[in-house]
């Protein structure tokens, strides 16, 4: 590896390291002064992640929402999501989970169709998830009334660590995942949670 290569990868590094959410390619490029190619890019998340795994570092740069973030190889994703439990349920009750499920599912959708999925009324939830950023309103449905249509936004991949919709799990997964005892014990405590101002609900 040349000097310049060496030096190349610790800025790609430290500004992936530092950014609170994914970031582009072509962010990365503009803060980069010389303003490699992207392919020069996606050359230093290659040979950093090569070095990592060589190293045995618990961590990898995965590329999340269209850009790249540093997360937890998969085989410690079990002692990390203990640690953070607490933290996203704060963040996430169960029937904010419920409604951006739905919505991730089955967008663009409206709040009668989210209404008809889980019997009871999406109003306050949505209206949270709004504020967090995690859905937006993506037009009028071609209905009576007009009413607004929902979709999930990039800052649901990110929440999630997903890079697309398409990495989205079936829902067959979904039902081994909620099997999980670990997982059935964070949705029976969220759905007691109140909402202090962090919570939605």
């Amino acid at each position: 590896m040349s000097e310049q290569e060496q030096e190349r990868d610790q800025k790609v590094e430290v500004i992936v390291f530092s950014s609170d959410e994914s970031i582009t390619p072509r962010q990365i490029r503009q803060i980069l002064e010389e303003e490699p190619s992207l392919a020069d890019i996606e050359a230093c998340i290659d040979r950093l992640n090569a070095s990592y795994e060589a190293g045995g570092r618990s961590f990898r740069i995965v590329r999340v929402a269209g850009g790249f973030r540093f997360l937890t190889i998969p085989s410690l994703e079990p002692v990390v999501r203990k640690m953070l439990a607490p933290k996203i349920q704060r963040r996430l009750s169960q029937s904010a989970l419920e409604v951006l499920a739905v919505i991730a599912y089955q967008q663009p959708v409206t709040r009668g169709e989210i209404q008809r999925v889980r019997g009871v009324s999406p109003d306050y939830a949505v209206n949270k998830l709004l504020e967090r950023g995690l859905i937006d309103v993506r037009g009028r449905a071609d209905t009576p009334g007009k009413p607004l249509l929902y979709g999930t936004t990039k800052e649901f991949l990110d929440f999630f660590n997903l890079n697309s919709l398409k990495e989205l799990p079936r829902l067959r997964e979904i039902k081994e995942l909620v099997r999980d005892e670990e997982v059935r014990e964070y949705l029976a405590s969220s759905e007691a949670s109140v909402d202090n101002g962090d919570n939605l609900q």
